[in-house]
């Protein structure tokens, strides 16, 4: 396909911290076809741990800077963030100066990865770019209440609508069936097989590596259940069952995680490790992976456990089920402290359970396939521009 006939597409997202949105998007650009598509991203905040991970076929655009960038003063760093909220608001209030002055062209198809980034992409000044959303969350959750009524109003403005999991699609219509929807489809994330076990080779050794560990690798928010993971963690622990959990991830639960740590002795068996470029050695490496949340879509990081053949305790939330096949490709429960105690409890006693579950996994991968994924994409960009 000529240079002139490629379609240009815009990725609209906020920043780059570690996640699973963001790794979304990156393999969308490492993988849709660039014969096909010219693209580009536009940030609002150049900020998080992939913010420098973009092919080199991609072009980026941000609106500021992030915090990597900004000054070490403290005094100086408050000037800053206000002075960036400030351009923020500006921009957002007039999104046409972000087109003329950043973006400085037009596209034929505009997405947005989150609820969050619906806004910029439907106030384009650009009328004529076919407008997709991507959408994430369980609409129920009780904290998204707040934002639902903006996220109401924005769907029927979209000219396509993709859910990156079935229960994802099914909730929302559940519990709206009125709403006036755009042409939709599924499209469940694709997973990076062979760079997930390549990245995993890396030479680690874990901490406490002599009792068994868990890992969790996710932001922390109150909905991942870290607070729920860690009381169950303390009462195993008071009933002599050894045992380490390392939480991959930031976020800002921080603080309180850290207070209710301190508060029940676990400094040194609930480990909070921070962000990781990359966390596979980490879950390769644990004895098991656990996922405790209250809610989630089509968890990526579940998948990319399964690759690693790890053992996974994980919450029937989003689209756990259709992934994690319960007592045979891992341990599904409720979001419970409970549950999550007695589920610990059945990895660190039952050796058979554990063994049927590694015996298992070995040939997981085959249930994941990417050029599938791909292709519906690709389908989907060109149909909206016939």
């Amino acid at each position: 396909m000529s240079e002139e006939k490629k379609i240009k597409i815009l990725f609209r997202h906020r920043s780059m911290e570690m996640g699973g949105v963001e790794k979304v998007m990156l393999s969308l650009m490492n993988n849709l076809d660039r014969e096909k598509f010219e693209m580009t991203v536009c940030l609002n905040l150049n900020q998080g741990e992939l913010r420098d991970e973009f092919p080199s076929h991609v072009r980026k655009v941000y609106l500021t800077d992030g915090k990597e960038d900004f000054s070490k003063n403290k005094i100086i760093q408050k000037i800053q963030l206000f002075q960036r909220r400030q351009k923020l608001e500006k921009l957002r209030k007039n999104p046409e100066i972000v087109d003329r002055e950043y973006l400085k062209e037009n596209y034929d198809i505009e997405i947005g990865m989150t609820y969050n980034d619906f806004e910029p992409v439907l106030n384009s000044s650009n009328r004529n770019s076919k407008k997709v959303g991507w959408f994430h969350s369980e609409i129920q959750v009780p904290k998204l209440q707040p934002l639902v009524p903006k996220i109401l109003e924005h769907f029927p403005q979209f000219h396509y609508m993709i859910y990156c999991s079935e229960k994802i699609k099914n909730l929302m219509h559940e519990h709206y069936p009125n709403l006036n929807y755009p042409t939709e489809s599924v499209i469940i994330n694709a997973i990076p097989i062979e760079e997930i076990k390549q990245k995993a080779n890396a030479d680690f050794l874990l901490p406490n590596a002599e009792s068994k560990i868990f890992v969790s690798v996710g932001r922390l928010h109150t909905r991942k259940g870290y607070h729920k993971l860690m009381d169950a963690h303390k009462k195993l622990l008071n009933e002599g069952f050894q045992h380490t959990v390392i939480i991959i991830g930031d976020g800002e639960e921080l603080p309180n995680l850290l207070e209710q740590q301190k508060n029940l002795g676990v400094e040194k068996s609930f480990v909070f490790a921070g962000n990781q470029m990359n966390p596979y050695p980490f879950i390769k490496n644990a004895d098991f992976f656990i996922m405790p949340s209250e809610s989630e879509a089509w968890p990526l990081v579940i998948a990319e456990a399964l690759i690693l053949q790890k053992p996974i305790i994980a919450t029937k939330v989003g689209d756990v089920e259709s992934m994690i096949e319960d007592r045979k490709t891992g341990y599904l429960i409720d979001y419970d402290t409970n549950e999550i105690y007695v589920a610990m409890k059945e990895f660190l006693t039952n050796e058979k359970l554990v063994s049927d579950l590694r015996e298992n996994l070995i040939a997981i991968e085959k249930q994941f396939d990417n050029k599938k994924i791909f292709d519906e994409v690709e389908e989907i960009f060109v149909n909206l521009l016939k």
